[in-house]
């Protein structure tokens, strides 16, 4: 294949073409792109002043195409710059309308700094929407907690949620159906002290909802435990039989509980019994003790004896072993 020799003046009137083509390019593609156009793009819808006495539900969806005005620049980067900037819509006609007519709010729009293009229209321009009563109620809070804790430390009192309680807003027939609002999920791993932290409250999945306040403060009391032991009296329970004795008539707890509790709890907080009724009813030769009464955040890990004998005092007065 021959190759073309070109002497120095052609290199140069060659070198100088395409240069010059270049620029020329440059030149038509920047005059292009500073030309003004109409293009379109997508908005998401953000309302604002919502009616106080009337709960709404749009009926379609919350995104609108939007007629731009700008240059060919702001054209091409317009998905980066425009495409799910939130567009505020007014919504304080729906106290007497049941419609919105973005048009009207085009100046209101287009003075808004979320957007610096001019806006000329939308796609759709109307917004219908539905309306039920709208409610107010006061429900509890209820904290999604996932807490590891250090080796023998323990929850040792109830949670503290401050406030414990949120007002929620909203239509009469969604609000009648909650009983409670979850916060976001507190997770602390190696536990080892009382945590005070604030977390957020899950958001409404319904748009036409309103919660106050958005954040709560959590106090989750932890301490040190150990392990205490007692003796406790056994009471008998459905006794129709007259005299029984139970042996022994007390019986020693082994149970775990908070440090800063350990001289607090005694005999007297705790309730232990025994049913006769499983010997009448199912044969039982000996009676397995329950505890029916024990303080808050103590678990018992040990009960000596577990089973209580039992003698009964028979018409003639004569004691039976069972």
């Amino acid at each position: 294949m021959a190759i073309i020799k070109l002497s120095a003046t052609e290199s140069r009137r060659v070198s100088v073409f395409f240069t010059c083509l270049i620029l020329a390019t440059l030149a038509w593609v920047i005059t292009v792109l500073s030309n003004p156009y109409t293009f379109s793009v997508k908005g998401v819808l953000s309302f604002k002043n919502s009616p106080h006495k009337r709960a709404f539900h749009s009926l379609q969806p919350d995104t609108v195409t939007m007629k731009v005005s700008g240059n060919g620049w702001e054209m091409l980067f317009s998905k980066m710059n425009i495409e799910n900037r939130p567009i505020n819509v007014d919504l304080h006609t729906l106290e007497t309308k049941d419609y919105i007519v973005l048009s009207n709010q085009l100046a209101a729009i287009n003075g808004s700094k979320e957007i610096k293009q001019e806006i000329s229209g939308f796609n759709p321009d109307t917004l219908y929407f539905d309306f039920s009563n709208r409610k107010e109620k006061r429900i509890p809070i209820h904290l999604n907690l996932q807490a590891k804790f250090d080796h023998q430390y323990f929850q040792s009192n109830n949670i503290v949620l401050k406030p414990s309680y949120i007002l929620i807003n909203g239509p009469a027939n969604v609000i009648d159906k909650i009983t409670d609002w979850q916060t976001d999920t507190l997770k602390v791993d190696s536990v080892d002290e009382t945590i005070v932290d604030q977390i957020g409250l899950q958001s409404p999945k319904e748009g036409n909802l309103n919660i106050y306040p958005k954040k709560v403060n959590v106090t989750i009391p932890v301490d040190e435990f150990t392990e205490k032991s007692i003796y406790i009296p056994v009471k008998l329970n459905n006794n129709s039989l007259g005299d029984v004795r139970i042996f022994p008539q007390k019986v020693k707890i082994t149970f775990n509980i908070a440090l800063s509790k350990y001289d607090q709890i005694d005999e007297d907080y705790f309730e232990a019994t025994a049913d006769i009724k499983l010997w009448q009813g199912k044969g039982y030769k000996s009676l397995p003790v329950v505890i029916s009464k024990i303080p808050p955040y103590c678990k018992v890990v040990n009960i000596e004896p577990a089973n209580l004998d039992f003698i009964i005092k028979n018409n003639a007065k004569n004691w039976h072993n069972r």
